[in-house]
């Protein structure tokens, strides 16, 4: 057996890995995992990674979780463009430091946003307090600039003037809250510029159809008593 990438596109992460194997000719077999129907709680999935959590790669014998540590390895396996995760020194550790401070900054708020705004009210029936969605809309706004101000800046890309795996795990972390509705580049022109280049750089084809799950989460049926129960853990995290 070749490559597997179990994902759900509705996942941000899984949005990346995707785009970055789709873009560079990376042949794998696609085993779709529904978060929403609670699969990756399954034994089965469990024996792939014990995590319980996608994306997760299986190459041959050799299992892999986390989505950073998939990009690399897919990196790395496939000899893929350098820009993507480049052997210069300072350069690679550009891409390394934005990947190291998302994970609590940027990924954190983009999903309470989506949950809060979205998914909580239409998919779970919850009601959110608004204080609690104004909080984490506001900082959503500080980590948003610090992308500008700190990673962005001046150039074409996150970390210089070519795309990076940086660059992929951001954009699909901000397609979040588009999906809810959350204006995200409305204001920010900056922003709004390097994400036409992201989507020109991965070809607009391909970053919406990467997009078409989370972007028509909007029209999801209501849960059933039994998957609210399983996701009620989730629940009481997001709205903290």
């Amino acid at each position: 057996m070749g490559l597997e990438l179990y994902l759900d596109l509705i996942s941000q992460p899984c949005r990346a890995v995707y785009i970055f194997a789709k873009k560079n000719g990376i042949p794998f077999e696609l085993r779709t995992v529904e978060l929403l129907k609670g699969q990756h709680h399954n034994d089965a999935f469990a024996q792939v990674n014990p995590l319980r959590k996608v994306p997760a790669l299986k190459d041959g014998e050799f299992t892999l979780a986390e989505s950073v540590a998939i990009l690399l390895y897919l990196s790395r396996k496939y000899e893929v463009p350098d820009h993507w995760y480049p052997q210069d020194l300072q350069a690679c550790a550009r891409v390394d430091e934005y990947l190291a401070w998302q994970h609590m900054g940027l990924r954190s708020s983009c999903t309470r946003a989506m949950w809060q705004k979205m998914l909580f009210p239409v998919f779970l029936g919850e009601s959110v307090p608004p204080e609690t969605l104004a909080s984490t809309l506001a900082e959503l706004d500080r980590c948003l600039q610090v992308l500008e101000d700190k990673f962005l800046k001046d150039q074409d890309f996150l970390t210089g003037p070519h795309i990076s795996v940086a660059d992929l795990v951001a954009i699909t972390e901000l397609m979040h809250p588009v999906s809810a509705g959350c204006q995200v580049f409305k204001s920010r022109p900056k922003l709004a510029a390097w994400y036409k280049r992201v989507e020109a750089a991965v070809g607009e084809d391909l970053f919406q159809e990467a997009h078409a799950v989370v972007m028509k989460a909007k029209d999801l049926p209501p849960a059933d008593t039994a998957l609210k129960a399983k996701l009620k853990p989730l629940v009481q995290v997001l709205l903290q």
